[in-house]
């Protein structure tokens, strides 16, 4: 295993404080609008420790997406936050997640809403 660099460490403590940001958004109720400030000074190559932080702290997967909805806007990819539901026959379910990411939790999810950058 590498030892964390300076680009790692960066990444992780905008992490820990943009998840912090997160959540106290999301807890007025309000969805639309909502941004995270994004990493200031933070390379590309930090993403190792925002991944830490996101693998070993708890959080929703709304707050992981607007989490990295930000950092990769803050590197040139400017992608959505797309919400879906599952239908109750299938096994009702929600999801947040971003656009063109990988997801196995997508999976029969049905697109309800987009958070723009």
């Amino acid at each position: 295993m590498r030892r964390p660099t300076r680009a790692d460490m960066l990444g992780a403590r905008w992490a820990n404080r943009a998840l912090r940001e997160a959540r106290a958004k999301l807890a007025t109720g309000e969805l639309k609008g909502i941004t995270i400030a994004p990493p200031r000074d933070v390379p590309a190559s930090g993403v190792r420790g925002v991944r830490a932080v996101l693998r070993l702290r708890r959080h929703s997967c709304l707050e992981g997406a607007l989490i990295r909805q930000s950092w990769a806007a803050s590197h040139g990819d400017r992608r959505d936050v797309v919400i879906g539901v599952r239908r109750p026959s299938e096994g009702f379910g929600a999801h947040a997640w971003l656009e063109g990411e990988r997801d196995g939790e997508i999976s029969g999810m049905r697109e309800i809403t987009r958070l723009p950058i």
